[in-house]
């Protein structure tokens, strides 16, 4: 018998293993946390008249509809999205929703606000699937870098030509509709920080000048170390933080001041590594909000209440929102009051929005409240994540910036309730009433949907590259 050919053809190399897509994980959470929300808008209803609210089945078909259209979406162009991400902004939306009506029951507290935000969620999913079916690739947005800054800095100056409500300029209102155009700034913005960071990053961390020079420092040497970016670099993203914090305290809306400061900070240090940059931060933050509350009466006022919540009931005058907001939180205890038996209406006017917190602290205890916060911190890290996946430097600093964005209003807002830092005036992600929040927040999601599918989804090896370009050449199929 002869020997074998030492050219004989090898045999095809075995293709990579397909990884799992997890979209019937994705599903089965969605149908958990519909149910949930479900469980919650009935058991106000028995809890509060003792029958199912008559409106239980629509409410709970229109979440299950939308919910079932973004994972059909989902399930189309994204299929190695994040399976946690749509399930739990589901929940909060749906958590939300139940609080809002559980409010409305309150005759104190005006008119109803559930159907409206039921409508602002509608809107918010449909713009989750356009954004999943019409975006390609997110490294797309980084084309659009000056035309988003643009774009932000308008509708940050657009209401300051409107009037005033409850000492601020940050709503726009027409034929009876309102609309807050700063939660659509910050997306915007977040779009041209990433950009412009991830295109000069090696200049902002590598280049400039030293702050301090000397030798002989005992003890602070890590002060020789930190160094400022040339103004070239720097220049162009301070002047555009700036004009828009600007405009935020023309507006008297402290609130979301604070958070593209702290948007700002949070991407430059990811986009750096330098440490330093915290710091400077920290000592910026501390210097303008020390000039606001001496400059500021409004905001006089709430750093005032922060380190007085209960001054007006020593005054004789009754207790204030921050003190009703602590009372009721006290009154939740460890298990809470249960959906529908609190008395957090006692709040005011503000219950459904900034302080909706307070009822789920009162209603759901000190435990809900816990799981309120982990389902936060788990969106926050399954954003972070599909960030560190990703190998391009805009998709991972738009990822971080996304993710601070809902951080750091779940911080400011909690914060805020609890008494920890002064009181600002913005809406808790998915919970509070608001049309542009909750609708803002799903666009946010939609971002990290894609970035995470990009993040998961396998790279096509070689082979099929190559088999790709033949078939292209011959214009026929690859074998």
């Amino acid at each position: 018998m002869s020997a074998p050919s030492a050219t004989a053809p090898t045999a095809p190399p075995a293709p990579a293993p397909r990884l799992p897509t997890r979209r019937g994980v994705e599903l089965s959470l969605i149908v958990a946390a519909v149910l949930v929300s479900m469980y919650g808008y009935a058991e106000v209803g028995f809890a509060r008249h003792g029958v199912l609210p008559p409106g239980a089945a629509g409410y709970g078909c229109g979440l299950a509809g939308l919910a079932l259209l973004a994972h059909v979406a989902v399930r189309a162009r994204a299929p190695y999205a994040d399976p946690l991400l749509l399930p739990i902004a589901v929940l909060l939306n749906g958590i939300g929703l139940v609080l809002i009506y559980r409010l409305d029951l309150e005759p104190v507290l005006g008119p109803r606000a559930a159907p409206a935000q039921l409508v602002w969620s509608s809107i918010g999913v449909g713009l989750f699937i356009a954004v999943v079916l019409m975006l390609p690739d997110h490294r797309v947005l980084a084309r659009y870098a000056y035309l988003s800054v643009t774009a932000a800095l308008l509708l940050l100056a657009a209401p300051i030509f409107f009037p005033a409500i409850n000492g601020a300029k940050i709503w726009i209102r027409f034929a009876g509709f309102s609309i807050q155009p700063g939660e659509f700034a910050k997306v915007l913005l977040a779009v041209f920080f990433a950009a412009y960071l991830s295109a000069n990053r090696a200049a902002l961390a590598y280049t400039g000048r030293r702050i301090v020079r000397g030798r002989r420092l005992s003890g602070l040497s890590w002060l020789r170390r930190l160094q400022l970016p040339t103004g070239r670099v720097l220049g162009p993203v301070l002047a555009i933080w700036l004009v828009s914090v600007g405009v935020l305290v023309l507006e008297r809306d402290l609130g979301t001041s604070l958070l593209f400061f702290c948007l700002f900070v949070v991407m430059l240090y990811v986009a750096t590594g330098r440490t330093g940059w915290i710091a400077v931060g920290l000592l910026l933050a501390s210097v303008g909000a020390f000039a606001a509350s001496s400059l500021e009466p409004h905001v006089r006022g709430r750093v005032s209440d922060w380190l007085h919540p209960f001054a007006s009931i020593d005054a004789g005058i009754g207790p204030g929102q921050l003190a009703q907001s602590l009372f009721a939180f006290a009154a939740g205890g460890a298990f809470g009051t249960g959906l529908g038996q609190g008395h957090s209406y006692l709040i005011g006017f503000a219950a459904k929005s900034d302080f909706i917190l307070a009822t789920a602290g009162e209603e759901l205890g000190l435990v809900g409240l816990c799981a309120v916060f982990a389902l936060y911190a788990l969106l926050v890290a399954r954003g972070f994540r599909a960030g560190l996946a990703l190998r391009d430097p805009f998709g991972r600093l738009l990822a971080v910036g996304l993710a601070s964005l809902l951080a750091l209003q779940v911080f400011v807002i909690a914060g805020g309730v609890m008494d920890l830092i002064p009181l600002t005036g913005m809406a808790m992600p998915f919970l509070a009433q608001g049309g542009s929040s909750v609708v803002t927040n799903w666009i946010i999601v939609a971002l990290l949907i894609r970035i995470s599918d990009r993040a998961r989804r396998p790279e096509p090896t070689p082979a099929a590259e190559e088999a790709a370009e033949e078939a292209d050449k011959v214009g026929g199929p690859a074998a």
